[in-house]
């Protein structure tokens, strides 16, 4: 498209000042290659002027086979922009830890490019390859290509989504257990559920090998698997004493800054109540060179979190405190079983499992999947929603003496 005939967009262009990034920026350029883009960039101008989206979801529409993967979207201006009349996203599995090779991102931007708006978004929320806008006419050719190079569609609507992990041990030195082997047999293990929506609402699974939760798994995964140990912190205390002379402040910047107050410094020696951490990794963070996570290594599970969509925002909650690595995937299984089967049996539409839990109550949960209670499920006690405590109990304990 010649520069006169572009799409005016001075809201947009003040997007692009600044020292920051700007994705106004990135489509202009790819507008060179791709007429998508200008209309793109002249539709989005007309949502900023006039405060409304121009987007219709598109509903049913795919690849042959799969109820997932593909995203419709069409614009209710398509005469104004005839180019983005169709615009659909298709989300591609990404592999585990986000590692490519450089062959393997021009084949993805080459495929792109011939069945696309050449748009790429790397990566999406749930961790997929996003790529950006496509007719629905291109869809077929385009999945062919990919599933010819190795790639195959993510998850999308009321399916298990797209698991993700951290990049875990290949580059990382607290990595608990293997997450990227665990996000590649559950991805492999339930294809099915992927590929093929069968759920009351979406279901993801995120992998993060330490507690420093790399994929923030705890706000973002149904299920959330946190790799963590159950012995003490492995200490090198002629570290610690380097760390002291370099000039850190480990009584401030380490012991009163541990959530438990589990750490004491006395100028010579760190010393560690392990029977009291909570493996929060600051003090692992702080000091990597003296302090590392112990050996008896696996992973809590914990299950419910969501971002804010239908309901407000939740948090995950513990549901296994630890298991063991060698036991990791055998006992995942097993609970993603009997988690699927209730949600699936009492999930209303469109209520993802930490909803459900909060409706239905974590006790009757527990006691649907076969779970008994553990101590860190307690917030506080005496003060958390999952231990209630009869009336009459309540006046039959003894009022304490001198009351």
């Amino acid at each position: 498209m010649a520069d006169d005939q572009k799409p005016k967009t001075k809201l947009l262009d003040e997007l692009e000042k600044g020292p920051w990034p700007s994705f106004v920026k990135e489509i202009k350029q790819a507008g060179e290659k791709s007429p998508v883009c200008d209309d793109l960039l002249g539709q989005l101008e007309l949502s900023y002027e006039e405060k409304k989206g121009h987007w219709k979801h598109g509903g049913i529409v795919g690849v042959l086979g799969y109820g997932g993967g593909v995203i419709g979207r069409y614009s209710d201006l398509p005469d104004k922009f005839p180019n983005v009349a169709h615009f659909h996203t298709m989300r591609v599995n990404q592999p585990a830890g986000w590692f490519y090779t450089s062959d393997a991102i021009r084949t993805l931007c080459d495929i792109w490019e011939r069945h696309g708006s050449g748009l790429t978004n790397m990566h999406g929320s749930t961790g997929d390859i996003i790529f950006l806008g496509t007719k629905t006419s291109e869809l077929e050719p385009a999945f062919k290509e990919l599933t010819e190079a190795g790639f195959d569609l993510g998850g999308s609507g009321s399916a298990m989504r797209t698991p993700s992990c951290c990049v875990g041990p290949a580059r990382c030195e607290w990595s608990c257990y293997d997450t990227l082997k665990t996000c590649d047999d559950l991805t492999r293990q339930y294809q099915d559920e992927m590929h093929r929506p069968p759920f009351p609402y979406k279901f993801k699974i995120k992998c993060s090998g330490c507690p420093n939760d790399c994929v923030a798994s705890i706000a973002r995964a149904d299920l959330s698997i946190i790799g963590t140990w159950k012995d003490d912190i492995r200490q090198d205390d002629a570290a610690v004493a380097q760390y002291a002379r370099a000039g850190l402040d480990i009584r401030k910047d380490v012991c009163d800054r541990c959530p438990t107050r589990c750490m004491e410094w006395d100028g010579q020696k760190l010393a560690i109540n392990n029977r009291e951490c909570v493996h929060c990794m600051h003090c692992i963070n702080v000091m990597p060179k003296a302090l590392r996570p112990g050996q008896e290594r696996g992973a809590t599970l914990l299950i419910g979190s969501k971002a804010p969509i239908v309901q407000g925002a939740l948090l995950s909650s513990v549901l296994v405190p630890f298991v063991p690595e060698n036991e990791l995937m055998d006992t995942l299984k097993e609970l993603i079983r009997r988690i699927w089967e209730f949600w699936d049996e009492y999930g209303n539409n469109r209520e993802r499992v930490g909803e459900l839990i909060q409706r239905v109550g974590m006790a009757n949960f527990l006691d649907a999947i076969g779970l008994d209670p553990a101590p860190e499920m307690v917030a506080a006690p005496r003060d958390n929603p999952y231990i209630f405590f009869q009336k009459e109990e309540a006046a039959a304990e003894p009022e304490p003496a001198g009351a």
